[in-house]
């Protein structure tokens, strides 16, 4: 029984490597390549939106395994069609047909990362989830090796800021589709059972906000996705005209120290409760762009520092805001209703809110900026401090309102 469960852990491990490998490599360093196509900031953010479009289907999607089909062909299903809509995605270059491709994309790839996480929460407890995760964040930083390589085995020029990310995207989806089909079986748990209109849309979920706890928690993260959205959306952007090469390995050093804390998670959880651990992630937010903001009154090697500072900070804000409140919305949902539970927390968090971010962040990045003489001038100060004082706000809502019933969670 032992061995059987070291090799279903495996196998989930390898499922969350694959499937965050497979976005990172290619929407990482997305917004340079918009940039490098000479693409306004209207098309920019139109066609940065689509992670956070495709997050809406995230609860019908979770409805369909909750109810209808077995979640592991969900997904390698889920990830084949990803995979062909980014192979056609590396070939085009009109912001219209490129954002048809990525959008039609991301309503396929987004919901496997509430899918995933349900499928993860099954066949382990919600305390080992986070130690399935981390193999996650293992793959988003395994994806800024694809640039190193690619650039020293074809002695490329440049690789992030073109399209070939997105081509190694397609590759990889369309690997993780057919490893897919070999995970542990994960049938429907409410197969059979007569179901509502909520239901098809998998919106059942909506009950939980009867949980006044539960409905701040979800209000307050779904403000903190705003500012977090402008490094996770523009963050290349930024690098670019900061004049970092490599910019898919920089961002992917904040992955290194997000490992660490998926270790961890749950062990602060216990120790801390949810409501400091939450806390702890929402610190981190204001610290990230405190510094970003700090290193753009700095220049040379301090200025750097300041940014790397920004990048590494990304782990813990990550690690102990959004997985722990996967974990914390695991703990509060029904079983008949975990894969809508995670499908509705996305579908708030990196749907509605990730939009609202983005499109709120690409506006202040075109209000900031002026050109002159065909060059960009941007000024990020301005944007970080709009970003520093929007992520305290937050913050302090949740020390205020959010109550931990449970000083030592018992996940």
């Amino acid at each position: 029984m032992e061995s059987k469960s070291i090799r279903v852990n495996m196998n989930l491990g390898v499922m969350m490597f694959m499937q965050y490998l497979l976005i990172a490599v290619w929407w990482v360093p997305l917004a340079a390549y918009l940039a490098n196509l000479g693409m306004s900031t209207g098309q920019k953010s139109l066609i940065l939106s689509s992670m956070a479009l495709g997050s809406m289907a995230s609860p019908i999607i979770g409805s369909i395994a909750d109810r209808h089909f077995s979640s592991e062909k969900v997904l390698a299903i889920l990830n084949m069609l990803t995979g062909v809509l980014l192979f056609i995605a590396s070939t085009v270059v009109s912001p219209t047909w490129l954002f048809v491709c990525i959008i039609l994309a991301m309503f396929c790839y987004m919901p496997t990362w509430s899918l995933t996480s349900s499928i993860a929460m099954v066949h382990t407890s919600a305390n080992q989830f986070p130690r399935i995760r981390v193999f996650g964040s293992i793959g988003w930083v395994a994806s800024g090796l694809f640039g190193l390589i690619a650039v020293r085995l074809f002695h490329l020029e440049k690789f992030d800021g073109t399209s070939l990310p997105i081509l190694c995207g397609a590759i990889v989806s369309m690997i993780a589709a057919i490893f897919n089909f070999f995970l542990p079986k994960t049938p429907p748990p409410a197969k059979g059972q007569k179901g509502t209109i909520m239901d098809t849309l998998g919106f059942n979920a909506i009950s939980m906000l009867k949980q006044k706890n539960f409905a701040i928690f979800l209000l307050l993260s779904f403000l903190s996705v705003i500012p977090f959205s402008f490094y996770h959306v523009y963050g290349s952007e930024f690098l670019q005209d900061q004049k970092f090469e490599l910019i898919t390995f920089t961002m992917s050093l904040g992955q290194v120290v997000e490992i660490f804390f998926m270790i961890v998670v749950t062990s602060i959880i216990v120790r801390l409760g949810i409501k400091k651990a939450l806390t702890f992630g929402l610190i981190a937010l204001v610290v990230r762009y405190l510094v970003f903001f700090t290193g753009t009154h700095t220049s040379g090697f301090s200025a750097n520092m300041f940014y790397i500072s920004g990048v590494l900070v990304h782990g813990i804000i990550f690690g102990l805001l959004y997985v722990a409140g996967q974990v914390y919305t695991d703990k509060m949902a029904p079983n008949e209703i975990r894969a809508q539970a995670q499908g509705f927390l996305a579908f708030v968090i990196w749907g509605i809110g990730f939009l609202i971010g983005t499109i709120f962040n690409g506006w202040m990045i075109g209000r900031f900026t002026t050109t002159i003489n065909e060059i960009k001038v941007y000024q990020w100060d301005k944007m970080f401090a709009i970003t520093t004082v929007l992520s305290i706000i937050v913050m302090v809502l949740f020390i205020v309102f959010f109550k931990d019933e449970n000083k030592k969670s018992t996940i």
